[in-house]
């Protein structure tokens, strides 16, 4: 007889800086953010885990349903790179408890700043983030 699962499964979040580079791209490709990263280029991608400041897992019964990976100097700035919940587990608060412990791990003293993706620019006000008018970046050229 099957045991019957829990209707909302416990999410625990844990910092895994050493997360495993093909889970991490398991887990974009189940979510928008996998169209704008070089989910096909495993060694970038190791890279990008290899020089994250801060990398937080959301699990769920084990399986990785949500990331964050973020820059920072601990002293002034934190830049969340890759904010990433699988969309079977968005809506139930994962992507804002990623942030809060962030943010509170690389310091509430340092300005969390974070390019949001195009669909998901509705987000971050819902959760208490300001937009800011200006940012100017230079695009990759790879």
């Amino acid at each position: 007889m099957k045991t019957p699962q829990p209707a909302n499964p416990v999410i625990e979040y844990a910092r895994e800086q050493d997360l495993d580079v093909d889970e991490f791209i398991a887990l974009l490709q189940k979510t928008t953010l996998g169209e704008r990263r070089p989910v096909s280029d495993r060694h970038r991608m190791a890279n990008m885990l290899a020089n994250g400041s801060i990398i937080f897992a959301a699990r769920c019964q084990g399986e990785l349903v949500g990331v964050s990976r973020a820059l920072t100097d601990y002293a002034y700035c934190t830049y969340l790179s890759d904010l990433a919940v699988a969309e079977s587990h968005q809506g139930q608060g994962i992507g804002r408890e990623l942030i809060r412990q962030t943010h509170e791990t690389a310091g509430l003293n340092t300005m969390l700043i974070l390019l949001a993706a195009p669909d998901a620019e509705t987000y971050y006000p819902h959760i208490g983030m300001t937009n800011h008018h200006s940012c100017w970046f230079i695009p990759r050229s790879l």
